[in-house]
């Protein structure tokens, strides 16, 4: 399923009102994060416009991937979020579990492991997450999974340890049988730069299996993109 919007801050607030009603129907909401520039949009909509009328108190959250980073590092996702989301809404200091990128990275990555395996409901044996946010690279590399490394998706470890194709930078990343054992996945994509690889994995172009964002499971994934992101879509 996809949905276009004009731009960004109209993807964030489609997705406010989803986060609004979510958040109403259970006790208890499990979301896993992303990072990148379209997720810090959508935090900045979800700060101005919904710090009230969202129960910030009931949502658990987790990220889909961390850099190997302290967290006031700029390239925190976790600095990132606390930036533009947590320190406008009334949260929960324990309802947030953030990767210990300050820690040795395989450290960092077993702490994880065991925060989401001891915090995170699970169905099929597996955590179960209500909503898990994706972003999408230009490469089709989604969470911290890398073409380069797309075995990794199919782990049966809850986390695995994943490093940036350029930099060698080590990130913590959900696997792909966690994400796609979510109840609800969005893919969050934003930018002309992205529109060929949206293309080619939603209408299954050539080699589209080599990108990671192509394995995420269709049958429960909405797409929210600007209109930039879906051109190539849109022209067909």
């Amino acid at each position: 399923m996809q949905k276009t919007f004009d731009n960004k801050y109209e993807l964030a607030r489609y997705f406010g009102e989803i986060l609004l009603k979510a958040s109403q129907q259970k006790p208890e909401l499990y979301i896993a994060l992303s990072g990148g520039s379209t997720p810090k949009a959508i935090f900045e909509v979800l700060a101005k416009e919904y710090a009230r009328s969202i129960d910030w108190t009931k949502i658990r959250f987790f990220w889909g991937d961390e850099r190997c980073v302290a967290p006031n590092d700029p390239e925190s996702n976790f600095g990132m979020t606390r930036e533009y989301l947590f320190d406008h809404v009334k949260t929960r200091g324990v309802n947030i579990f953030r990767v210990q990128g300050e820690l040795e990275p395989n450290n960092a990555l077993t702490n994880y492991i065991s925060q989401i395996d001891e915090n995170v409901p699970k169905l099929n044996g597996l955590p179960h997450f209500d909503i898990m946010l994706l972003g999408m690279g230009d490469d089709g590399h989604t969470a911290s999974i890398f073409p380069h490394q797309i075995e990794l998706w199919n782990s049966d470890a809850i986390c695995e340890l994943a490093q940036h194709p350029d930099s060698g930078q080590n990130r913590v990343t959900l696997s792909g049988n966690v994400i796609n054992n979510s109840q609800q996945i969005f893919f969050l994509v934003t930018g002309s730069n992205k529109a060929e690889k949206v293309d080619e994995i939603i209408n299954r172009k050539g080699n589209y299996k080599q990108y990671p964002a192509a394995l995420v499971d269709a049958g429960k994934t909405v797409w929210l993109m600007d209109k930039d992101a879906a051109n190539r879509l849109t022209q067909q």
